[in-house]
């Protein structure tokens, strides 16, 4: 079979990766793809806003399955115009995708479906998030952008002055941006990943990202600077109790109102004192957690894929992870996650690979026949290793290997862990 991945990032770069090693694929095509993707893919220059191109596409070369990559796409409706077109499609309806396009809407189906999550109110303007900070809710606030902010529409404000800064850049140019307000829940963070085709469910793995850009888990939130997998923190009993209470009641509530959801959902958890509660979804794989997820996952992913697509996820096994652990380290451009500085020359790779890496391409190009940095997050490098500790350090041999000097790094992903001994 022919495939057709859509994106250009991290996360893409680890799905060719797993795609290639899956026995019936035929040709897998990337658009658009990056420098690491050209050597498992051909590459091409399609447009997914362009959903007449890409059907075109698709019928022309013999695609068999379409996977969709990052969350735009999907918000924008571009799986609704392939199957429409009898174009298999990984990846959810635009209906079912403001799971993650509408902070808003998913906090309103939880309330309706009975879904542990935080308190919220739904703000339309300054004035209204203004009131509902001084009349509903005590420091720290959570205040969240409604839309796609790319991982970094979240603050959590811990002072007045904070919460100014916060709407200040909300509303900076939008006076009636819509944003939700929650209530700050105390706990450790960790994400749970499930397949579905609407009605069978088929847990996915679960990992630890480190969203803030500095160590120890301070300043501001990025797209992700690391993480690892599996997530020892979401114990069997926990993760029971998230697919039981949160996931599975989702996707009954998703197809009781006419928008099944086919495809991976992504469930950003805190594990509170009173169990699992959703902070949000995401309606595609997570970048960096697919670098680590797929790095354990055992099975087939092609055929997994087209399973789900193809509503007939209830046929195929439950999936099967290597007990190793996987750790990646995100390598980001100079200035991220403000303004990232592009064009910095990285050298090193295959000597990171020699150290046991595999380095996944993130933000890439290449300019007079090298390599250079050309987004926020440049580099996933990732190892395994027996447990976290082991594959903490394999990680970070090959990230010293790499020579990125218009970059940095944190030094500390999985750092929860080891302190607890694991």
């Amino acid at each position: 079979m022919n495939v057709l991945l859509l994106g250009s990032g991290g996360r893409e770069h680890a799905l060719a990766w797993k795609l290639v090693q899956s026995r019936g694929l035929d040709t897998l095509y990337a658009a658009p793809g990056n420098p690491g993707i050209a050597r498992l893919a051909t590459l091409v220059p399609l447009d997914a806003t362009d959903h007449a191109a890409v059907v075109a596409f698709v019928r022309e070369h013999g695609v068999g399955l379409v996977v969709i990559g990052p969350e735009a796409p999907l918000v924008d409706g571009l799986a609704d115009t392939l199957r429409a077109a009898d174009i298999p499609a990984f990846g959810p309806s635009k209906a079912a995708a403001q799971l993650e396009g509408s902070k808003g809407f998913t906090k309103d189906l939880c309330l309706r479906a009975g879904i542990p999550t935080a308190g919220y109110v739904r703000v339309r303007s300054r004035a209204e998030a203004e009131a509902a900070i001084a009349t509903t809710f005590s420091l720290p606030v959570v205040i969240k952008a409604d839309g796609l902010a790319a991982g970094k529409g979240v603050v959590i404000a811990f002072s007045a002055g904070e919460v100014t800064g916060a709407l200040d850049a909300l509303y900076a140019d939008d006076a009636n941006a819509e944003a939700v307000i929650e209530e700050f829940l105390e706990g450790e963070e960790a994400s749970l990943f499930v397949l579905t085709d609407g009605v069978s469910l088929m847990p996915f793995g679960s990992a630890q990202d480190h969203k803030r850009v500095g160590e120890g888990d301070t300043g501001p939130n990025t797209g992700g600077m690391g993480a690892y997998s599996p997530a020892l923190v979401l114990t069997p009993a926990l993760e029971k109790r998230a697919i039981d209470e949160i996931v599975a009641p989702t996707v009954a509530a998703m197809a009781a109102e006419g928008m099944p959801f086919s495809g991976v959902l992504y469930a950003g958890l805190m594990l509170t004192p009173q169990g699992p509660k959703l902070i949000e979804y995401n309606a595609r794989f997570g970048d960096p957690e697919t670098q680590v997820l797929m790095m354990r996952f055992q099975g087939d992913l092609l055929a997994t894929m087209l399973a789900t697509a193809e509503g007939r996820l209830s046929e195929m096994p439950a999936a099967k992870f290597s007990d190793e652990t996987a750790l990646t380290v995100v390598m980001a451009a100079d200035g991220y996650p403000g303004t990232p500085k592009a064009g910095g020359a990285i050298v090193g790779l295959d000597s990171a690979r020699a150290a046991g890496g595999i380095v996944f391409h993130a933000g890439t190009r290449i300019e007079d026949g090298g390599l250079v940095a050309s987004g926020g997050r440049v580099l996933a490098v990732t190892a395994v290793g027996d447990d976290v500790a082991a594959a903490q350090a394999n990680a970070y041999r090959a990230v010293e290997a790499i020579d990125f000097a218009e970059g940095f790094y944190r030094r500390d992903i999985g750092w929860r862990e080891i302190a607890r001994g694991a």
